[in-house]
């Protein structure tokens, strides 16, 4: 039996979040710059983008470039940001081939105006497809996400738009980046390192953490399939018993 025989295709996460890390390393290993890392690291992206939308894996989102990510050599960064305009550019048939909508979370009034151009085309191009809903996180950091949601609720509170007291989960979520997004089921982080690295702390309340020692450009599909049969196996029992959830 092959790997994915093994997986339960009503038991997928609703939302699969991906730290893709390693691309350096495998580059460095290899004695190649770091941009062949990043490049050979958008191949990763393909596989993964189409093996979830063919398991029925309703929620995609990638860490492609952090907050934090900006304080990298201005190299490295010009380089990252030609990739995201080249890499929109030439997997737009694919996304809509399988039916897949572009979303994007985090600051992107940072990127240069070429790459939020084609990032807005692409989105609103496959607005209408409906089989999976791709994140990208771009200029994303949480604990900015979660300062905005701050700074605008209070603002309602203190306009009148919204009473003190009716704050509760919900009204912190609808102002999240997120607000259209269901809360992340299982995350999965390459390249052997255990941190979450400021990627959407709020909505991995709950979530289970897979984590592998594979980095990013050799990430495929049975690595993948490994992830999604490690979370099957779990118990997720939300605060509860297990007696409870049985």
């Amino acid at each position: 039996m092959n790997l994915l025989d093994k997986i339960n295709k009503d038991n997928l996460p609703k939302h699969l979040a991906i730290i893709m890390d390693g691309n350096g390393r495998w580059a460095k290993q290899k004695g190649l710059l770091r941009a062949f890392g990043h490049e050979n690291g958008t191949k990763s992206v393909r596989i993964t983008v189409e093996t979830c939308a063919k398991l029925g894996v309703e929620n995609l989102t990638l860490y492609a470039f952090s907050t934090e990510n900006w304080n990298r050599p201005k190299l490295e960064v010009d380089t990252l940001m030609k990739l995201l305009i080249s890499s929109l550019k030439k997997e737009f048939e694919t996304l809509q081939k399988n039916n897949i909508r572009l979303n994007c979370i985090g600051n992107i009034d940072l990127l240069p105006s070429s790459a939020k151009k084609e990032l807005l085309t692409v989105i609103e191009k496959t607005k209408n497809n409906t089989r999976m809903t791709l994140t990208l996180a771009l200029s994303y950091g949480s604990r900015e996400e979660l300062l905005n949601a701050v700074k605008i609720i209070s603002d309602k509170v203190k306009n009148n738009i919204i009473s003190i007291d009716t704050i509760d989960e919900s009204i912190i979520n609808q102002h999240l980046y997120t607000h259209n997004l269901p809360d992340v089921d299982l995350v999965i982080r390459t390249s052997g390192e255990h941190r979450i690295s400021n990627f959407l702390l709020w909505q991995i309340a709950y979530a289970e953490f897979y984590f592998t020692d594979v980095l990013w450009p050799d990430f495929k599909e049975d690595d993948l399939y490994e992830a999604i049969i490690s979370y099957q196996k779990r118990e997720r029992r939300f605060g509860k018993t297990s007696e409870q959830i049985k």
